[in-house]
């Protein structure tokens, strides 16, 4: 199995928990280091944070990014451990915070830098985070038509019919009160974000966050890695990473364009790396965010390929073991 083409996929902001990595932490001395790395690079306890989360503070995004990064990277290097280093993904890519993990796998970023950067990152989305985000079951021209009525933008393409908008508390308020008088039979779904990430009100963040990515050391990814601005794999220039990661900050992220242009090229598994949904506490009970957006996009276009999830010690084995059987 491991001569199929595979997909290396890092969900974003929403998927972080109470617990992540803890099971992990407690198996596999290499997640042992990745999160000494990640404490010694931030200066704060990663670990305490991601394991106990003891004020109520993984949910801040300045948290949430290095946070959800350091678990995504740890699952990734478990599951190089227990396949052997066999797999060699032909693309990755993540959803907003995940792209950053993606080029750190793909070794474009240190582990170092990709935390430093996310923390920075998070700490001006929130500082500059005004409004809020509201997922629309519409397609993205249907969406942008609505968003234009009342100062929105659409900031993140999920499914051919689930598109996020975001702007201002009192434009999305008077957006979702038009759409359920005008299009009562769909649902607009408001999202706990800290502000209306990936759109034109992150555009003084995105300004702040240039000098940071200019001086950040890229180097060419290892192997293929899609913006979510493009949603066309990175090329190996830097400045060229760089910018594209810029205006990533407000613009809408292509997540259907990214699952088009993997189908495109024939890729026969996704491999979903960190990160959990669900009810339960521990890591045993959740389950991968992006499984149920990769399925529908690959019915929608009637694409059969394999969904694996690799988010915490009984997935990772089962996952791993596909490859190695």
């Amino acid at each position: 199995m491991s001569a199929r083409r595979v997909m290396f996929v890092f969900p974003g902001q929403g998927s972080q928990y109470r617990g992540m990595g803890s099971d992990l932490y407690a198996a596999h001395a290499e997640v042992r280091e990745v999160y000494e790395r990640a404490s010694a690079a931030l200066g704060f306890d990663v670990q305490q944070l991601s394991f106990e989360d003891p004020q109520d503070e993984i949910g801040l995004t300045r948290n949430t990014q290095p946070a959800l990064l350091a678990h995504e990277i740890a699952c990734l290097r478990v599951f190089e451990k227990l396949t052997g280093g066999a797999v060699q993904p032909a693309l990755a890519a993540g959803h907003s915070l995940g792209e950053y993990t993606a080029l750190v796998a793909a070794g474009s970023l240190s582990l170092e830098d990709g935390l430093k950067l996310v923390r920075t990152r998070g700490d001006l989305m929130g500082q500059h985070g005004e409004g809020g985000m509201v997922a629309l079951t519409v397609n993205q021209a249907t969406a942008k038509e609505v968003a234009d009525r009342f100062y929105c933008q659409v900031a993140s393409c999920n499914l051919p019919e689930q598109t996020v908008v975001g702007g201002r508390d009192a434009d999305l308020e008077a957006l979702v009160a038009w759409a359920a008088e005008h299009m009562p039979r769909k649902r607009a779904v408001p999202l706990a974000t800290e502000g209306a990430f990936h759109t034109y009100l992150m555009v003084a963040a995105a300004r702040e966050f240039r000098g940071v990515l200019e001086q950040t050391e890229f180097r060419k990814p290892g192997y293929p890695v899609l913006s979510n601005y493009s949603a066309q794999p990175h090329d190996g220039d830097a400045d060229a990473v760089r910018t594209r990661l810029f205006f990533q900050l407000f613009n809408p992220v292509n997540w259907v364009g990214c699952l088009q242009t993997a189908m495109s090229q024939g890729i026969e598994a996704f491999v979903e790396f960190g990160g959990g949904l669900g009810k339960g506490e521990g890591p045993a009970e959740k389950r991968p965010n992006l499984e149920g957006i990769i399925k529908k996009t690959m019915k929608s276009g009637d694409y059969d390929a394999e969904y694996l999830g690799a988010i915490n010690l009984a997935t990772l084995d089962t996952t791993a073991a596909r490859f190695v059987a």
